[in-house]
């Protein structure tokens, strides 16, 4: 069998329904201005929320680890690969969080591959949002657990689900905390007093509120003040923390479960000493100063209510993450290939990722966009969404 014409076709039929997206190259680090083929673009998709990949306490602390410890872990961490700054990083989020304890995994996807797989088994099920991110999605799919959807966000369904499932062991609840495609936030105290009253475990993936929700950037959680009630957190250190790596929140036995059985955990090397080193420094300057969320905050509000009185649909959103709804798949990749020849770089995001009749330009605003930045986005917005006739 020749399964590359397999492969052709498929890129083939995605060039030909104007889902086909080459990868960009960047020329400079993550920024809120970056160079793309010799041109200073505007960037309006990246998830450094705080703008922390630049700051200078994080870079102090990578170097010094580096200058330490070397530039790798050596192995996996239950055999020589945790090393002290790992400790201390778990122990400074565990804090942060406001929980007995935490466990750093490589990356936010496998946390919940490795999470849930651990904790859900045959005798369990587990009831997701339909909108909850990819990595949950298939976390779920590698475990034996029954597994029920509730539409987004619907608490009558959820408390349905919740009815019907009391002969399982275990009843897991999943929900991002802040949605990645829409910006919305999930419902997490009508979540809570359910999963109480059905006596279930609450799980949330916290992934874009890290950094982002609660007083100094504490999650979603802290958000609602429902610290002692959520009995899993997950939060990542790929985007407002600016560096890479995730972590799972919660009680001591936990993360002694999850040291012995999640996979990702038990066979993937460490962090390197550079990114756990780089990950503390970014939670200690959350915990030093609330003004980065603050300003982020601001800036997010005051972009949305503007895209708003010009007309763009702007979905769900209630968060930094900005959605512009456009619908069909090549229209919104044609409206973002226009953003940036305007200098705007905004990720068009179509099917599978998100339903086929709800394509969108995902902007995410970030405590680093100056009033004239956004001013600049504003205008080219106003322009290419007049001449797709977004806007009147």
């Amino acid at each position: 069998m020749n399964y590359l014409k397999d492969l052709a076709a498929d890129i083939e039929g995605w060039k030909q329904a104007g889902r086909y997206r080459s990868i960009k190259v960047w020329e400079s680090g993550s920024d809120t201005w970056m160079n793309l083929n010799g041109r200073r673009i505007l960037q309006m998709s990246s998830n450094n929320y705080l703008g922390l990949t630049h700051h200078p306490k994080l870079k102090e602390a990578a170097i010094s680890a580096i200058d330490k410890y070397g530039v790798g872990s050596g192995s996996v961490r239950t055999i020589t690969g945790t090393l002290d700054i790992h400790e201390e990083l778990e122990m400074e989020l565990a804090k942060f969080k406001g929980t007995e304890a935490a466990l750093v995994f490589q990356s936010g996807f496998t946390t919940n591959q490795g999470a849930l797989s651990s904790i859900l088994g045959a005798d369990d099920v587990v009831i997701s949002d339909e909108l909850n991110h990819a990595s949950i999605i298939d976390g779920i799919r590698l475990t034996k657990a029954s597994r029920k959807i509730f539409a987004h966000k619907d608490m009558n369904q959820l408390e349905a689900v919740l009815k019907e499932t009391q002969h399982f062991r275990k009843r897991v609840v999943v929900t991002d905390g802040v949605f990645s495609m829409d910006g919305d936030i999930a419902p997490l105290p009508d979540i809570v007093q359910l999963a109480e009253a059905y006596d279930a475990i609450v799980y949330v993936d916290d992934a874009h509120a890290s950094g982002v929700l609660g007083k100094n950037g504490k999650g979603s959680t802290d958000h609602f003040g429902l610290h002692g009630r959520v009995h899993i957190q997950i939060g990542t250190l790929s985007k407002a923390i600016g560096a890479v790596g995730g972590y799972v929140a919660g009680a001591q036995l936990l993360k002694e479960h999850l040291i012995h059985t999640a996979r990702p955990f038990l066979f993937s090397t460490s962090q390197p000493p550079a990114v756990a080193a780089t990950c503390l420094a970014a939670i200690q300057v959350l915990q030093e100063s609330e003004s980065l969320v603050t300003q982020l905050w601001d800036n997010a509000n005051g972009f949305r209510a503007a895209l708003k009185q010009l007309g763009f649909d702007t979905g769900a959103s209630e968060t930094p993450i900005i959605p512009i709804i456009i619908g069909d798949p090549a229209q919104t990749m044609r409206f973002s290939d226009r953003l940036l020849e305007e200098g705007i770089f905004a990720q068009g995001i179509v099917y599978p990722t998100v339903a086929m009749d709800k394509g969108r330009v995902r902007l995410i605003v970030t405590a680093q966009h100056t009033q004239d930045d956004l001013a600049f986005a504003l205008s080219s917005l106003q322009k290419v969404g007049r001449e797709f006739g977004l806007i009147s």
